[in-house]
């Protein structure tokens, strides 16, 4: 299955707003997105990709290999001040996120991300390092794998899926995605007849193993300060976890101004950090044509001070 890029045409034209300026997608994935906004820049605009996926930067270098306006950073999002620092760049003109697993990595079976396809339980992002689900599963306590489930998953059968879990490895450790879902799906029922039982563990065993929502934390905390004055960010999620804290830190960014709460004061007295540019979802064609849109939210945000 083709990875389709979700909201291409309304990410890029709130992303780019000068031809010539430098921007970083730092979710390069199969880039559709990077392409997009390749082709708004000038002959003296910048493009920087980065992932943290080796097939993903391969991609990349192969993709723009004769294209002198695009740098390929190979690294996770959570050390994008380090990564531009490596390369020379101070501050950029927009930084674009297009968060979660992609197409191409849930329909490719070794990669273990998907229940539909049986493979090794990795769901590493960096297959080359770190480690995997089936290595987290074979030594973390009930109570840790308990506590993943429901807070990265929101599983209401948490506590039984880690139970029988811990169990079933002292039998044999679970290396396959395919005993993954076929033991989940014996335990936790479910009342929703077009979702595997599986889904919530699997995403919260991805987001255990790649540290997606820290690595996300971590990239925001760092963008006001590599953002220029009109800069932008744009923020695609894919579920409420993600989605909560980037709408955190877009408010907070809009009210951290200097003035004690009580102080009267007009509000064009405060010279207030950002504003938000808005949320988007996708329309009814685009969910339509793919399917992975409809649980989309996009947001943005522009620095002002």
């Amino acid at each position: 299955m083709t990875h389709i890029p979700v909201m291409l045409e309304k990410a890029v034209d709130v992303l780019v707003h000068r031809s010539d300026g430098i921007y970083i997608d730092c979710t390069f994935g199969r880039g559709g997105h990077a392409a997009a906004i390749l082709e708004r820049l000038s002959v003296n605009g910048r493009l920087i990709v980065m992932d943290k996926d080796p097939e993903a930067i391969n991609c990349a270098r192969m993709r723009f290999e004769t294209e002198s306006r695009v740098t390929v950073v190979h690294g996770s999002f959570a050390a994008i001040d380090q990564h531009l620092l490596g390369i020379g760049v101070g501050q950029v003109d927009g930084v674009f996120l297009d968060l979660g697993v992609s197409s191409n990595q849930l329909d490719t079976a070794e990669r273990g991300f998907s229940f539909m396809r049986s493979g090794p339980l990795d769901m590493r992002m960096d297959n080359s390092q770190g480690q995997s689900a089936a290595e987290w599963l074979k030594v973390a306590a009930e109570s840790e794998i308990s506590k993943v489930l429901k807070e990265y998953g929101e599983e209401r059968y948490a506590k039984r899926i880690a139970r029988a879990l811990v169990a079933a490895r002292k039998e044999a450790p679970l290396e396959t995605t395919q005993a993954l879902a076929d033991l989940i799906a014996r335990i936790a029922p479910t009342r929703d007849h077009y979702k595997h039982p599986a889904t919530r563990t699997f995403q919260a065993i991805r987001i255990q193993v790649n540290r997606e929502l820290d690595d996300l934390d971590q990239c925001l905390a760092a963008v006001p300060e590599l953002l220029k004055i009109l800069g932008r960010l744009v923020v695609i999620s894919f579920h409420s976890l993600e989605d909560r804290r980037v709408k955190r830190f877009v408010k907070q960014q809009e009210r951290d101004d200097p003035y004690p709460s009580k102080l009267p004061i007009l509000d064009d007295q405060i010279r207030r950090p950002a504003r938000s540019l808005g949320k988007w979802r996708a329309d009814a064609e685009e969910v339509d044509s793919n399917p992975r849109a409809r649980s989309a939210v996009m947001r943005a945000m522009e620095k002002i001070a």
